[in-house]
């Protein structure tokens, strides 16, 4: 395995939330919600495990009529996702070499 590849940023929705956050500043609780297409218990799971691991930074801010939550990336979580994505490219690029095909005489040879 890619000493890069982080099994906890694997699991399929804390890679789509810290792929969200990347290009991003502090996006807010809803739209990564209704982004990933998942409740607001199951992103909040994920959420608070990023930032438990240090990955996100969480803020609670108050809107005119509402509560808002909003989610950052912070550098050891961008630095994280930088490194698991390297690992997938690398990944996929081995996957995209061509394989050897074995010769008429390897692949013909009689018992």
């Amino acid at each position: 395995m890619d000493p890069l590849f982080d099994e906890f940023l694997h699991v399929p929705a804390r890679l789509s939330i810290v792929a969200l956050l990347a290009p991003a500043d502090w996006v807010d609780f809803g739209f990564l919600r209704d982004t990933i297409g998942t409740s607001d218990s199951a992103l909040s799971k994920q959420v608070s495990a990023l930032a438990s691991a240090g990955y996100v930074a969480v803020r609670k801010g108050q809107d005119k009529r509402a509560r808002r939550t909003y989610v950052q990336l912070t550098p050891t979580g961008r630095h994280a996702f930088q490194r698991h994505a390297a690992a997938l490219e690398r990944i996929v690029a081995v996957a995209r070499m061509p394989t050897e095909q074995p010769t008429q005489d390897q692949g013909m040879q009689s018992s």
